[in-house]
């Protein structure tokens, strides 16, 4: 994984430490990893201080309510690298058990498209990228 992130982060230390968070909050929400990676490759391109035109914050594009709603309250900590993954990780876990499994919904309530397939697969897509085995 260090090898495909390095153009987006070439310092070894930040990359591992991102690749490591993220690894950590995905497992700890129940997500696969490549899952959040791609969500993070379409959402923000991998800038932590990526904000859209509709003020969706960091790595997974938070968007401040949910800091009140999840967090303290305090929306600058979402450019904070692992309260960004942990929230992110837990808004898709919400929507993933909202959805029953279905993916394809989940992706577009978190993304604001629900039922239109442009950005889960674009997600999809992104998925592939960082799909890997994991040797015994």
């Amino acid at each position: 994984m260090s090898d495909r992130l390095r153009h987006r982060k070439p310092e070894w230390g930040v990359r591992h430490e991102f690749l490591q968070t993220v690894w950590y909050e995905a497992k700890r929400a129940g997500l696969e990893v490549s899952l959040v990676l791609g969500l993070i490759q379409v959402e923000s391109g991998f800038r932590k201080f990526a904000v859209s035109s509709v003020g969706a914050r960091g790595y997974m594009q938070v968007m401040p309510f949910w800091a009140r709603v999840i967090g303290d309250g305090d929306p600058g900590k979402l450019f904070h690298m692992q309260t960004n993954l942990r929230y992110g990780c837990v808004i898709l876990r919400h929507y993933i058990d909202r959805e029953q499994g279905n993916l394809f919904m989940a992706l577009g309530r978190y993304n604001g498209s629900r039922g239109r397939a442009p950005y889960p697969d674009a997600v999809f897509g992104a998925q592939r990228n960082w799909s890997f085995s994991e040797k015994p």
